[in-house]
Protein backbone atom coordinates (compact mmCIF):
# COMPACT_ATOMS: atom_id res chain seq x y z
CA UNK A 1 0.00 0.00 0.00
CA UNK A 2 1.62 3.27 -0.98
CA UNK A 3 1.28 6.64 1.29
CA UNK A 4 1.60 10.04 -0.12
CA UNK A 5 2.91 12.89 1.94
CA UNK A 6 2.11 16.57 1.19
CA UNK A 7 4.59 18.80 2.56
CA UNK A 8 3.68 22.31 3.00
CA UNK A 9 5.31 25.16 4.54
CA UNK A 10 3.91 27.42 7.33
CA UNK A 11 4.26 30.48 9.48
CA UNK A 12 2.57 30.02 12.22
CA UNK A 13 1.90 25.87 13.23
CA UNK A 14 -0.62 27.25 15.48
CA UNK A 15 -3.02 28.92 13.12
CA UNK A 16 -2.35 26.32 10.77
CA UNK A 17 -3.37 24.06 12.85
CA UNK A 18 -6.47 25.55 14.19
CA UNK A 19 -7.59 26.30 10.82
CA UNK A 20 -7.51 22.98 9.31
CA UNK A 21 -9.37 21.61 12.03
CA UNK A 22 -12.20 23.84 11.41
CA UNK A 23 -12.39 22.20 8.25
CA UNK A 24 -12.63 18.62 9.87
CA UNK A 25 -8.97 17.60 9.83
CA UNK A 26 -7.62 15.65 12.40
CA UNK A 27 -4.13 15.24 13.34
CA UNK A 28 -1.71 12.16 14.01
CA UNK A 29 -0.24 12.54 17.39
CA UNK A 30 2.52 10.07 16.68
CA UNK A 31 3.84 12.39 13.45
CA UNK A 32 3.45 15.60 15.13
CA UNK A 33 4.99 18.52 17.40
CA UNK A 34 6.22 21.69 17.89
CA UNK A 35 7.56 22.11 14.25
CA UNK A 36 5.36 20.14 11.54
CA UNK A 37 1.33 18.45 12.12
CA UNK A 38 0.47 15.68 10.40
CA UNK A 39 -2.66 16.15 9.12
CA UNK A 40 -4.94 13.53 8.25
CA UNK A 41 -6.88 13.80 5.25
CA UNK A 42 -7.69 10.06 4.24
CA UNK A 43 -6.24 6.55 5.34
CA UNK A 44 -3.40 6.95 2.78
CA UNK A 45 -3.25 10.49 2.50
CA UNK A 46 -1.29 13.03 4.51
CA UNK A 47 -0.48 16.63 4.99
CA UNK A 48 3.00 17.85 7.22
CA UNK A 49 2.12 20.84 8.05
CA UNK A 50 5.91 22.36 8.35
CA UNK A 51 6.97 25.50 10.20
CA UNK A 52 9.58 26.89 7.66
CA UNK A 53 12.84 26.53 9.51
CA UNK A 54 11.69 22.73 9.37
CA UNK A 55 10.48 22.23 5.79
CA UNK A 56 13.86 24.01 5.10
CA UNK A 57 15.65 20.40 6.55
CA UNK A 58 14.30 19.08 2.87
CA UNK A 59 14.59 21.45 0.38
CA UNK A 60 16.89 23.17 -1.55
CA UNK A 61 16.89 26.61 -2.62
CA UNK A 62 14.16 29.35 -1.38
CA UNK A 63 10.53 28.33 0.05
CA UNK A 64 7.77 29.78 -3.05
CA UNK A 65 5.69 32.87 -1.35
CA UNK A 66 2.44 31.20 -1.98
CA UNK A 67 1.04 34.64 -1.58
CA UNK A 68 2.50 35.73 -4.87
CA UNK A 69 2.73 32.16 -6.97
CA UNK A 70 0.47 29.81 -6.73
CA UNK A 71 3.07 26.44 -6.29
CA UNK A 72 0.24 23.62 -6.32
CA UNK A 73 -3.75 23.13 -6.25
CA UNK A 74 -4.54 20.91 -3.89
CA UNK A 75 -8.32 19.30 -4.20
CA UNK A 76 -10.03 17.57 -1.68
CA UNK A 77 -13.19 15.22 -2.57
CA UNK A 78 -16.31 15.82 -1.37
CA UNK A 79 -19.79 13.97 -0.53
CA UNK A 80 -21.76 16.50 -1.82
CA UNK A 81 -21.88 20.39 -3.21
CA UNK A 82 -23.36 20.90 -0.27
CA UNK A 83 -20.28 19.49 1.62
CA UNK A 84 -18.47 21.69 -1.34
CA UNK A 85 -20.59 24.95 0.34
CA UNK A 86 -19.65 24.11 3.85
CA UNK A 87 -16.17 23.75 3.53
CA UNK A 88 -16.19 27.00 1.40
CA UNK A 89 -17.88 28.48 4.51
CA UNK A 90 -15.84 27.21 7.21
CA UNK A 91 -12.65 27.98 5.48
CA UNK A 92 -13.46 31.69 5.06
CA UNK A 93 -15.13 31.69 8.34
CA UNK A 94 -11.82 30.38 9.75
CA UNK A 95 -9.29 32.65 8.32
CA UNK A 96 -8.78 31.64 4.69
CA UNK A 97 -9.35 33.96 1.55
CA UNK A 98 -11.78 33.36 -1.59
CA UNK A 99 -9.75 32.34 -4.89
CA UNK A 100 -11.84 31.94 -7.83
CA UNK A 101 -15.50 31.73 -8.21
CA UNK A 102 -17.23 28.93 -7.44
CA UNK A 103 -17.56 26.23 -10.50
CA UNK A 104 -20.81 24.61 -11.63
CA UNK A 105 -20.12 22.17 -14.64
CA UNK A 106 -23.16 19.51 -13.72
CA UNK A 107 -21.44 16.74 -12.60
CA UNK A 108 -18.55 18.95 -11.24
CA UNK A 109 -19.13 21.45 -8.05
CA UNK A 110 -16.24 23.00 -6.95
CA UNK A 111 -14.38 25.68 -4.36
CA UNK A 112 -11.21 27.18 -4.20
CA UNK A 113 -9.87 28.96 -1.44
CA UNK A 114 -6.48 29.94 -0.16
CA UNK A 115 -5.45 29.32 3.49
CA UNK A 116 -3.69 31.54 5.84
CA UNK A 117 -0.06 30.67 4.54
CA UNK A 118 -1.76 31.40 0.56
CA UNK A 119 -1.68 27.64 -0.44
CA UNK A 120 -4.66 26.97 -2.60
CA UNK A 121 -7.23 24.00 -2.13
CA UNK A 122 -10.32 22.97 -3.91
CA UNK A 123 -12.92 21.03 -2.58
CA UNK A 124 -14.52 18.85 -5.52
CA UNK A 125 -18.06 16.89 -5.87
CA UNK A 126 -18.36 15.01 -8.81
CA UNK A 127 -21.35 13.03 -9.69
CA UNK A 128 -20.56 10.55 -12.52
CA UNK A 129 -24.48 10.14 -13.24
CA UNK A 130 -24.66 13.32 -14.41
CA UNK A 131 -21.62 13.56 -16.79
CA UNK A 132 -21.75 13.14 -20.63
CA UNK A 133 -19.46 10.17 -20.54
Amino acid sequence: MRMIFVNLPVKDLTVSRAFFGTLGFGFDPNFSNDEAACMIVAENIFVMLMVESRFRDFITGPISDANTATEVLTCVSAESREAVDTMLAQALAAGGRPWKPVMDHGFMYACSFQDPDGHVWEAVHMDPAASDG
